[in-house]
Protein backbone atom coordinates (compact mmCIF):
# COMPACT_ATOMS: atom_id res chain seq x y z
CA UNK A 1 0.00 0.00 0.00
CA UNK A 2 1.52 3.26 -1.13
CA UNK A 3 1.19 6.08 1.63
CA UNK A 4 0.82 8.67 -0.40
CA UNK A 5 -0.12 12.11 0.81
CA UNK A 6 -0.10 16.23 -0.86
CA UNK A 7 2.77 18.32 -0.68
CA UNK A 8 0.53 21.32 -0.12
CA UNK A 9 -0.66 19.12 3.64
CA UNK A 10 2.81 18.63 3.90
CA UNK A 11 3.93 22.24 4.14
CA UNK A 12 0.53 23.81 5.31
CA UNK A 13 1.38 21.63 8.30
CA UNK A 14 4.76 22.89 8.53
CA UNK A 15 3.39 26.80 7.64
CA UNK A 16 5.57 26.99 5.14
CA UNK A 17 3.36 27.33 1.94
CA UNK A 18 5.75 28.63 0.03
CA UNK A 19 7.74 25.38 -0.46
CA UNK A 20 5.05 23.32 -1.69
CA UNK A 21 6.30 21.35 -4.76
CA UNK A 22 4.91 22.24 -8.26
CA UNK A 23 3.20 19.45 -10.22
CA UNK A 24 5.30 20.14 -12.63
CA UNK A 25 8.61 21.92 -13.02
CA UNK A 26 8.82 26.13 -12.81
CA UNK A 27 10.87 28.50 -12.69
CA UNK A 28 12.43 29.53 -9.75
CA UNK A 29 10.33 32.74 -7.27
CA UNK A 30 12.64 35.11 -6.01
CA UNK A 31 13.19 38.89 -4.99
CA UNK A 32 16.18 41.71 -5.43
CA UNK A 33 20.20 39.83 -5.11
CA UNK A 34 19.74 37.46 -2.35
CA UNK A 35 21.37 34.11 -4.20
CA UNK A 36 21.18 30.60 -3.11
CA UNK A 37 24.83 29.32 -3.95
CA UNK A 38 25.27 25.37 -2.44
CA UNK A 39 23.09 22.68 -1.54
CA UNK A 40 24.91 20.07 0.04
CA UNK A 41 22.67 16.64 1.00
CA UNK A 42 24.16 14.14 3.05
CA UNK A 43 27.36 15.45 3.06
CA UNK A 44 28.22 14.71 -0.65
CA UNK A 45 27.14 10.96 -0.32
CA UNK A 46 24.34 9.00 -1.30
CA UNK A 47 21.49 7.78 1.10
CA UNK A 48 21.44 4.21 1.02
CA UNK A 49 18.67 2.49 2.43
CA UNK A 50 17.50 -1.16 3.75
CA UNK A 51 14.33 -2.16 4.43
CA UNK A 52 13.69 -1.25 8.23
CA UNK A 53 16.24 0.92 9.27
CA UNK A 54 15.19 4.51 9.32
CA UNK A 55 18.63 7.14 7.82
CA UNK A 56 19.47 10.35 9.25
CA UNK A 57 21.24 12.94 7.20
CA UNK A 58 21.27 16.60 6.44
CA UNK A 59 20.71 18.99 3.89
CA UNK A 60 23.28 22.22 3.68
CA UNK A 61 22.30 25.65 2.65
CA UNK A 62 24.06 28.46 1.69
CA UNK A 63 22.96 32.00 0.47
CA UNK A 64 23.99 35.12 0.26
CA UNK A 65 22.37 38.75 0.14
CA UNK A 66 24.44 41.94 0.52
CA UNK A 67 22.29 42.71 3.64
CA UNK A 68 23.05 39.39 5.18
CA UNK A 69 20.70 36.11 5.65
CA UNK A 70 17.67 35.77 7.89
CA UNK A 71 18.20 32.93 9.93
CA UNK A 72 15.44 30.59 10.65
CA UNK A 73 14.21 31.51 6.83
CA UNK A 74 16.68 28.59 5.11
CA UNK A 75 14.51 25.33 4.56
CA UNK A 76 14.85 22.82 2.61
CA UNK A 77 12.73 20.02 1.37
CA UNK A 78 13.87 16.61 -1.03
CA UNK A 79 11.48 14.91 -3.02
CA UNK A 80 11.45 12.42 -5.78
CA UNK A 81 8.24 13.08 -8.39
CA UNK A 82 5.44 15.43 -8.76
CA UNK A 83 2.49 14.19 -9.61
CA UNK A 84 -0.24 16.55 -12.04
CA UNK A 85 -2.71 16.12 -9.33
CA UNK A 86 -0.58 17.61 -6.72
CA UNK A 87 0.66 14.34 -4.92
CA UNK A 88 3.68 13.14 -5.08
CA UNK A 89 5.87 10.35 -4.90
CA UNK A 90 8.83 11.13 -1.95
CA UNK A 91 8.92 13.77 0.11
CA UNK A 92 10.97 14.45 3.57
CA UNK A 93 12.07 17.68 5.18
CA UNK A 94 13.29 18.45 8.02
CA UNK A 95 11.87 18.04 11.73
CA UNK A 96 13.43 21.68 13.25
CA UNK A 97 12.79 24.20 10.70
CA UNK A 98 15.54 26.68 12.17
CA UNK A 99 18.04 24.41 11.84
CA UNK A 100 21.48 25.09 12.89
CA UNK A 101 23.00 28.72 11.93
CA UNK A 102 26.68 29.60 10.92
CA UNK A 103 27.35 32.77 9.57
CA UNK A 104 30.04 32.42 7.19
CA UNK A 105 30.80 36.14 6.78
CA UNK A 106 28.43 39.36 7.04
CA UNK A 107 26.75 38.37 3.56
CA UNK A 108 26.85 34.51 3.76
CA UNK A 109 25.06 32.03 6.18
CA UNK A 110 24.99 28.46 6.10
CA UNK A 111 22.70 26.43 7.66
CA UNK A 112 22.24 22.68 8.49
CA UNK A 113 19.03 20.65 8.48
CA UNK A 114 18.95 16.88 10.47
CA UNK A 115 16.15 15.10 8.28
CA UNK A 116 15.33 11.22 8.54
CA UNK A 117 13.66 9.05 5.99
CA UNK A 118 12.17 5.80 6.64
CA UNK A 119 12.17 3.23 3.57
CA UNK A 120 8.87 1.55 4.97
CA UNK A 121 7.05 5.58 3.98
CA UNK A 122 8.97 7.99 2.02
CA UNK A 123 10.22 6.38 -0.68
CA UNK A 124 6.21 5.03 -1.22
CA UNK A 125 7.87 2.52 -4.14
CA UNK A 126 10.89 0.89 -5.47
CA UNK A 127 10.28 3.70 -8.90
CA UNK A 128 12.01 6.64 -6.52
CA UNK A 129 14.86 4.76 -6.05
CA UNK A 130 17.33 7.18 -7.83
CA UNK A 131 17.51 10.92 -7.94
CA UNK A 132 15.90 13.11 -5.26
CA UNK A 133 16.08 17.19 -5.98
CA UNK A 134 16.47 19.41 -3.06
CA UNK A 135 13.68 22.69 -3.01
CA UNK A 136 15.36 25.44 -0.63
CA UNK A 137 13.68 28.68 0.41
CA UNK A 138 16.03 32.00 2.00
CA UNK A 139 15.09 35.11 3.44
CA UNK A 140 17.96 38.42 3.84
CA UNK A 141 17.67 40.57 6.59
CA UNK A 142 16.35 43.44 3.60
CA UNK A 143 12.96 41.51 2.59
CA UNK A 144 14.77 39.60 -0.35
CA UNK A 145 13.77 36.37 -0.66
CA UNK A 146 14.37 33.15 -3.22
CA UNK A 147 12.81 29.96 -3.48
CA UNK A 148 14.98 27.83 -5.58
CA UNK A 149 12.96 24.63 -7.30
CA UNK A 150 16.39 22.73 -7.82
CA UNK A 151 18.53 24.10 -5.40
CA UNK A 152 20.65 20.48 -5.25
CA UNK A 153 20.00 16.76 -6.40
CA UNK A 154 21.23 13.49 -4.17
CA UNK A 155 20.85 10.27 -4.88
CA UNK A 156 18.24 7.60 -2.57
CA UNK A 157 19.26 4.05 -4.05
CA UNK A 158 18.13 1.04 -3.01
CA UNK A 159 20.15 -0.77 -0.61
CA UNK A 160 22.75 -4.28 -1.74
CA UNK A 161 23.74 -7.25 -0.73
CA UNK A 162 26.42 -9.66 -1.97
CA UNK A 163 27.73 -13.14 -0.78
CA UNK A 164 30.57 -15.12 -2.15
CA UNK A 165 31.42 -18.83 -1.86
CA UNK A 166 34.28 -20.86 -3.08
CA UNK A 167 34.55 -24.53 -2.90
CA UNK A 168 36.02 -27.22 -2.53
CA UNK A 169 38.13 -25.99 0.60
CA UNK A 170 41.11 -27.14 0.35
CA UNK A 171 41.55 -28.10 -3.32
CA UNK A 172 44.94 -29.82 -5.03
CA UNK A 173 47.18 -27.32 -7.20
CA UNK A 174 45.88 -26.70 -10.70
CA UNK A 175 41.96 -27.96 -9.77
CA UNK A 176 38.73 -26.78 -10.67
CA UNK A 177 37.23 -25.03 -7.97
CA UNK A 178 33.16 -23.38 -7.87
CA UNK A 179 32.95 -20.03 -7.11
CA UNK A 180 29.01 -19.24 -6.47
CA UNK A 181 26.75 -16.33 -4.94
CA UNK A 182 23.75 -13.93 -4.76
CA UNK A 183 23.30 -10.19 -5.47
CA UNK A 184 20.28 -9.06 -3.71
CA UNK A 185 18.78 -5.01 -3.21
CA UNK A 186 15.97 -4.32 -0.51
CA UNK A 187 12.67 -4.38 -1.96
CA UNK A 188 10.70 -1.04 -0.99
CA UNK A 189 7.36 -2.64 -1.19
CA UNK A 190 7.62 -5.99 0.22
CA UNK A 191 10.16 -4.73 2.64
CA UNK A 192 12.50 -7.68 1.95
CA UNK A 193 15.37 -8.17 -0.15
CA UNK A 194 15.11 -9.92 -3.80
CA UNK A 195 17.77 -11.23 -5.83
CA UNK A 196 19.10 -8.28 -8.54
CA UNK A 197 18.89 -10.28 -11.87
CA UNK A 198 21.10 -9.85 -15.30
CA UNK A 199 23.28 -7.93 -13.12
CA UNK A 200 26.90 -8.15 -14.46
CA UNK A 201 29.38 -8.91 -11.21
CA UNK A 202 33.15 -9.65 -11.78
CA UNK A 203 34.85 -12.52 -9.89
CA UNK A 204 38.32 -11.05 -8.56
CA UNK A 205 41.08 -13.01 -6.68
CA UNK A 206 43.87 -11.30 -4.67
CA UNK A 207 46.56 -13.66 -3.68
CA UNK A 208 47.26 -14.88 0.35
CA UNK A 209 49.93 -12.14 0.82
CA UNK A 210 48.33 -9.29 -1.83
CA UNK A 211 46.27 -7.02 -0.79
CA UNK A 212 45.12 -5.73 -4.36
CA UNK A 213 42.89 -7.98 -6.24
CA UNK A 214 42.63 -8.80 -10.31
CA UNK A 215 39.31 -9.95 -12.34
CA UNK A 216 39.64 -12.85 -13.40
CA UNK A 217 36.22 -12.66 -15.16
CA UNK A 218 32.93 -10.67 -15.57
CA UNK A 219 29.42 -12.79 -15.08
CA UNK A 220 26.01 -11.77 -15.20
CA UNK A 221 23.02 -12.89 -12.00
CA UNK A 222 20.31 -15.11 -13.07
CA UNK A 223 16.62 -14.20 -12.36
CA UNK A 224 16.63 -15.05 -9.22
CA UNK A 225 20.19 -13.06 -8.40
CA UNK A 226 22.11 -15.76 -8.73
CA UNK A 227 25.94 -15.88 -9.16
CA UNK A 228 27.93 -19.35 -10.37
CA UNK A 229 31.12 -20.14 -12.36
CA UNK A 230 34.50 -22.23 -11.76
CA UNK A 231 37.84 -21.21 -12.28
CA UNK A 232 41.06 -23.42 -11.79
CA UNK A 233 42.99 -22.68 -8.21
CA UNK A 234 46.98 -22.38 -8.29
CA UNK A 235 47.88 -20.54 -5.42
CA UNK A 236 46.36 -19.82 -1.79
CA UNK A 237 44.13 -16.58 -1.67
CA UNK A 238 41.02 -14.85 -1.78
CA UNK A 239 38.23 -15.04 -4.20
CA UNK A 240 35.01 -12.10 -4.29
CA UNK A 241 32.47 -11.07 -6.39
CA UNK A 242 32.49 -6.97 -6.75
CA UNK A 243 29.17 -5.29 -8.39
CA UNK A 244 30.08 -1.41 -9.34
CA UNK A 245 26.15 -0.44 -8.99
CA UNK A 246 23.55 1.00 -10.92
CA UNK A 247 21.76 4.42 -10.36
CA UNK A 248 19.37 2.54 -8.67
CA UNK A 249 21.58 0.49 -6.22
CA UNK A 250 24.70 1.17 -4.40
CA UNK A 251 27.95 -0.84 -5.31
CA UNK A 252 28.93 -3.66 -3.26
CA UNK A 253 32.02 -6.14 -2.68
CA UNK A 254 31.74 -9.63 -1.07
CA UNK A 255 34.12 -10.27 1.59
CA UNK A 256 36.85 -12.39 0.12
CA UNK A 257 36.47 -16.16 0.54
CA UNK A 258 40.00 -17.89 1.35
CA UNK A 259 40.59 -21.06 -0.53
CA UNK A 260 43.58 -23.04 0.33
CA UNK A 261 45.52 -25.07 -2.22
CA UNK A 262 47.54 -27.97 -1.52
Amino acid sequence: MHHRTTVAGFAGALALSSLTIPAAAQADDFSGDIRITKVVVNGGKDIVLGTTDVKTFTIAVTATDDSGIETGNTFPVMWHTPLPNGDYYGLVGPDDIAGKCVRQSFTTTTCTYTLKINPRIHPQDNTTAGTWTVRAHALANDGDYITKDSAGKAKVLRNSRLTVNASPEPVKKNKTITVTGKLTRANWETYRYAGYTNQAVKLQFRKKNSSTYTTLKTLKTNSTGNLKTTVKASVDGYYRFNFEGTSTTPAVKAAGDFVDVQ
